[in-house]
């Protein structure tokens, strides 16, 4: 299912959501201009690999700017056009409304923190991996968990491509519910499963109940509420 808009009305341009969606561009064009050599190696300089976490605690020495700088510069990189387009989509249909209930500095912090917390998250279930994990999608994963909390009742037009293409409004709690369960289901599959890259579906899992702890004493700042 690929939702294409919340049917709810804005009260202010969603300026943070809108930077964050240009910050992530900026730093894929800086990936374009890298040869196949330096993205490997930009990846795991600045991708969040949960084998530089095993080796610190096993007694090496690791610098204290490789253990912080990639929790951060990880939710800014991606591996590729489909990678950067379905997240920065998902961002620009979510998060609007969730920056309208939770004001700029809310929401920019609930962002950041959503992202932090599903990247420890993906790594504590990758112990020992050497495969960094790159993306916004833990963070955006906290975002949808925000918006199911504050809208649990609204409706997500949504394209559902079956035998044929459907599009229909489905209530927020069904279409990001289905969306939780799937991400949770998946990261149970994927335990044990030898190393590999793909979906970091544990750090979806993180963002996702941190987003959505987030929301619950916000709820109340929700001053209206959509039919």
């Amino acid at each position: 299912m690929i939702p294409l808009k919340v049917l709810l009305g804005r009260r202010g341009v969603p300026g943070v959501t809108i930077l964050l969606i240009a910050a992530n561009f900026a730093m894929f064009l800086h990936e374009l201009s890298l040869t196949p050599h330096q993205i490997q190696v930009f990846f795991l300089h600045y991708g969040l690999v949960p084998a530089t976490y095993t080796l610190a605690l096993s007694g090496y020495h690791v610098s204290f700017s490789r253990l912080v700088v990639p929790l951060f510069s990880s939710m800014f990189i991606h591996g590729g056009w489909m990678h950067i387009l379905g997240n920065m989509w998902f961002l620009w249909v979510f998060g609007g409304a969730v920056e309208d209930t939770l004001g700029s500095g809310g929401f920019l912090a609930a962002y950041i923190i959503a992202g932090l917390v599903g990247g420890v998250t993906q790594t504590m279930f990758a112990w020992g991996s050497t495969v960094p994990t790159i993306g916004a999608s833990g963070a955006i994963s906290g975002v949808m968990g925000a918006y199911l909390i504050l809208y649990p009742r609204s409706k997500v037009l949504t394209l559902v491509p079956l035998f044929f293409i459907f599009f229909w409004r489905l209530p927020a709690i069904f279409m990001i519910g289905y969306w939780f369960l799937i991400q949770f289901m998946s990261g149970i599959a994927s335990l044990g499963v030898p190393e590999a890259g793909g979906t970091a579906f544990w750090a979806h899992v993180g963002g996702f109940l941190l987003g959505a702890a987030i929301a619950v004493p916000n709820r109340r700042r929700v001053l209206w509420y959509p039919t």
